[in-house]
Parts: C-alpha cells; sequence; structure tokens
C-alpha cells in the first residue's frame, strides 16, 4: 500500500517518544456501527470466558487446562497424559485456523476475538471513560496537579482496576485447577489456603499490571501473532485499509472548507480531520498503510464513516479491503494460498475427529515387572509377574473389573483383589500373575491378548509379553 516519502515513522512504534520514552496514549471513545457489532461480540465472548470453566458436559469441566495433575478438559472432552496426542492436534488446528483467518481477514483476531482486546476496550478503557472522562479530560487530568480530584478519580480507578483483576485472576485459576476447586476457595477460610491466596495474589498482580500500565504493549511489543503478520499478509488479504486513491488524488489531502469543490481542485477525500488517529488504542495513523501495531479493531472506521457523513462525502475512506482492491479495484479472490491453509485445516479436522471417536473410554496397560525372570512351577506351568495400569476416562466408577487370557489358555491372578474397582477419572494400579503350561508356548517371548472386564462385559483390550524358557521354543 502506498505510503508517504517520510517514512521515519515505520523506525519506532507508535508508542515511543523520540527521547525512547514511553508516549502513553489516549484514544478516544469509539462509536460506530462496527463498536457497536465488536461490543456485542464481546460481551458474548467475555460471559463465554468467565463461565467456561463452570460449566460440565457429562461430568466433565468445559475447559480445563490443569497441567500439575496433567488433565485437560475440551469442550468436555477429557484428555489424559496417554491422549496428548490429541491435545497437540487441537492445538494445530488451532495455530492453523488462526493463519488462514490472519491470510484471509488479517488481524481480524486482535481486534474481535483476543481476550487481551476484550478486557482492555470493554472493560477497563470503559471503566476510564466513566472515571476520567474522554481523550480530552484524561489529557488534562494527567497534566493537572495532584488535587483531590485527581486523587479521587485515580483511587477509584485503580482499585476497580485491581478488583477486576481480582477477579480475572479467578477465572484463570478456575481453568488451572478446575472451577469446583475455586469455588470451595472461595466459600471457605481463605487462611486454609495460603498457598492458593498467594497465587491468586500473583496472577492479579499481572494482570493489574497489563490493563493498567503495559496496556496496548502487549499487542505491540509481547505478543508473537503480531510478528507473524509480516509473513502472512500479502496484498489479496483483507485488512483495515485507508483508500489512499480516493484519500490523496492528485492534490493530497487537506482541511475541509465549507462549500468548496474538492473534485475541482484535485484534493483528496480525506480532510486532515485526525480523528483516526485520536481514537486509535495503538496511536497509529492508518493512513500510513499496513502497521506492525494495527489490530483491526475497526475504530478508525467508524470514525472516518462519521466524518465522512458530516461533511457530506461519502463512507468507506478508511473500510475492509485489500491492497489489490484498493489499488486496482479487484475483487477479492480466494488464493491458492488460502485454498492450500483451509485444504491442511479439514484434513487436520477429520483426523482428529476420527481419533476422538476411536479412542477408549478405558485404557489399560499391562508390563512385565522389569528386572524380574519366568518362574516354573509344578506341572510344568510358566508364571511372569506384570504391573497393570486400568485409567477411566469417564465420570463414573468402573466396577467388578477382572481380567481373562484371550490368545492363550491360562489363568490370571491379581495380587490384591480380583474383582476391583477404577474410579470415575481416575485409575487403578496394582500387580498380578500370568500363568499358562509350558507346552502352549511356542517361543521363549510370546505375545499375549488380555480382556479386561466390567461385571463380564469386555471394555478394553490389552496386549503385552510373556518370558519362557528357551527350551520351548
Amino acid at each position: 500500500m502506498e505510503t508517504p516519502d517520510n517514512e521515519t515513522f515505520r523506525d519506532s512504534i507508535g508508542t515511543i517518544n523520540k527521547e525512547g520514552k514511553r508516549s502513553w496514549v489516549y484514544p478516544k471513545k469509539p462509536s460506530g456501527r462496527y463498536y457497536k457489532y465488536r461490543s456485542w461480540v464481546s460481551y458474548i465472548l467475555l460471559i463465554f470466558l468467565v463461565t467456561a470453566p463452570f460449566i460440565k458436559i457429562n461430568g466433565n469441566q468445559f475447559l480445563l487446562f490443569n497441567v500439575i495433575e496433567r488433565k485437560f478438559n475440551i469442550f468436555g472432552f477429557p484428555f489424559w497424559p496417554q491422549d496428548f496426542y490429541l491435545f497437540v492436534v487441537s492445538m494445530i488446528i488451532g495455530v492453523v485456523f488462526v493463519i488462514l483467518f490472519t491470510v484471509v481477514f488479517g488481524r481480524i483476531f486482535c481486534g474481535w476475538i483476543c481476550p487481551q482486546t476484550i478486557f482492555l476496550e470493554m472493560v477497563f478503557r470503559k471503566i476510564e471513560y466513566w472515571i476520567e472522562g474522554d481523550r480530552g479530560k484524561q489529557i488534562r487530568l494527567q497534566k493537572q496537579e495532584w488535587n483531590a480530584e485527581k486523587i479521587r478519580k485515580r483511587l477509584l480507578k485503580w482499585f476497580l482496576f485491581f478488583v477486576i483483576s481480582f477477579l480475572i485472576a479467578n477465572v484463570f485459576l478456575a481453568y488451572l485447577i478446575g472451577g469446583d476447586e475455586v469455588i470451595n476457595y472461595v466459600t471457605g477460610d481463605p487462611f486454609e489456603n495460603i498457598s492458593t491466596l498467594i497465587s491468586l495474589l500473583i496472577f492479579t498482580s499481572v494482570f493489574y499490571f497489563i490493563f493498567a500500565w503495559f496496556r496496548e504493549q502487549v499487542c505491540i511489543i509481547a505478543c508473537p501473532y503480531g510478528r507473524l503478520q509480516g509473513v502472512l499478509l500479502d496484498n489479496k488479504t483483507i485488512n483495515v485499509a485507508y483508500d489512499y486513491v480516493r484519500g490523496e488524488k492528485e492534490a493530497g489531502r487537506a482541511k475541509f472548507k465549507k462549500n468548496e469543490d474538492r473534485e475541482a481542485s484535485g484534493k483528496g477525500d480525506c480532510i486532515d480531520c485526525m480523528q483516526c488517529v485520536h481514537v486509535c488504542p495503538t496511536g497509529i495513523d492508518i493512513r500510513n498503510g499496513t502497521q506492525l501495531e494495527c489490530v483491526n479493531c475497526t475504530a478508525c472506521i467508524d470514525e472516518c464513516d462519521d466524518m465522512m457523513e458530516k461533511v457530506g462525502l461519502p463512507k468507506g475512506l478508511i473500510r475492509y479491503a485489500s491492497e489489490e482492491n484498493i489499488a486496482k479495484k479487484a475483487p477479492f479472490t480466494f488464493t491458492a494460498r488460502m485454498k492450500g491453509y483451509t485444504a491442511v485445516l479439514a484434513i487436520l479436522i477429520g483426523f482428529l475427529i476420527g481419533m476422538l471417536f476411536l479412542r477408549n473410554d478405558v485404557e489399560a496397560t499391562i508390563l512385565r515387572l522389569p528386572g524380574q525372570l519366568y518362574q516354573h512351577k509344578e506341572g510344568n506351568i510358566i508364571s511372569n509377574v506384570y504391573t497393570y495400569k486400568v485409567i477411566n476416562k469417564t465420570t463414573r466408577n468402573i466396577e467388578h473389573v477382572t481380567y481373562k487370557l484371550l490368545s492363550h489358555k491360562g489363568t490370571i491372578n491379581v495380587v490384591t483383589n480380583l474383582d476391583f474397582t477404577v474410579p470415575k477419572q481416575g485409575l487403578a494400579e496394582g500387580t498380578l500373575f500370568i500363568e499358562i503350561n509350558g507346552a502352549l508356548l511356542d517361543t521363549d517371548k510370546t505375545k499375549l491378548k488380555i480382556g479386561v472386564y466390567s461385571n463380564g462385559e469386555l471394555i478394553e483390550t490389552a496386549t503385552t509379553n510373556f518370558l519362557g524358557p528357551r527350551s520351548y521354543k
């Protein structure tokens, strides 16, 4: 996209001044149709983010990422360490989906869906507007001395920021340890769980730092996704873009004068009102073209449309468009690269769905005890000792679990109980002996197939190796 001759704005980010210090951004309060749509999307996502760790499907938390106990629930499906490959595939699908969306629609994820943007723009900034006022009032408040008014407003804002950060920390913790656990901590004595309280205060401090001070710097400096757009975007990608062809024309942009004929003078439709800059939450000038700091929040579109309407010029000077669309009026086309990402995404989703349907609710492993040889008993009986582990991924107890040899004649003796129970979302483990007549063994290492039964019904099969004397080959 066309950019001005002076490219110095690309030498540093918009939130750093010439002295290298933080240039605080005071964005104007946005309004308009896109802001209204974005508000509704944000409210829906906020409700989802807050309620997801407390919703259960078939007894499973809707979303859980318990790294410590290695328990993961995604959309109500439980994932155990043994299912980690499914979790990895799910994460890859998420990454490919975001990449595809970026190739087609730019950083629309950042402006509409990212939790950082939603909390900052739809929660914290709205509190700021309510307490301190719009852009002009905030700038004046910052410059004025610390009098009673400034102290009152700042303390109220900081207090509310801390309270909301604490609530966000509780929700965040619910994703990590479970919604029920967090509710138990909240309703119980906080001093009985000092470690949890300390964790909450640490999370609260992090969120408070991000939303009260670091703010848009997360998107500009810390977030790796912003860096990816440089290699993902091309001239066919739809972005929030300034139509420089219409805005500049032959004579360039100029201030609006009443009753002037801008068409005859060759002036562009951009009236250089700077409203698109004042409303930008990252402090950039969208008229300079696609920039790293732009999060596609559409605030500049709404503000520009409002100004165009006031001066009687067509809307859409800033709009969703590709560089090719602005330069050549070319319509959107689904490129080969987009088709490739779509195909990869479809294959991965199909692969994941297939694996989810093939996944068992019960998983059993039977392994020979390390360092133990076989035992030769009376009647030509060969005995091997094993450890077993049965994982129950369901939300109900699996009762009366027994083992039976399916591939050979023989007996299985469990050391503790022949009949045991596997608790819901838990495991049972122990030791067992397998005894087979030596005459039935063809080699010194025989592969066995073992059935796992619950109430007489086969629920899982497992395989293991059985050692015997070489003479039985």
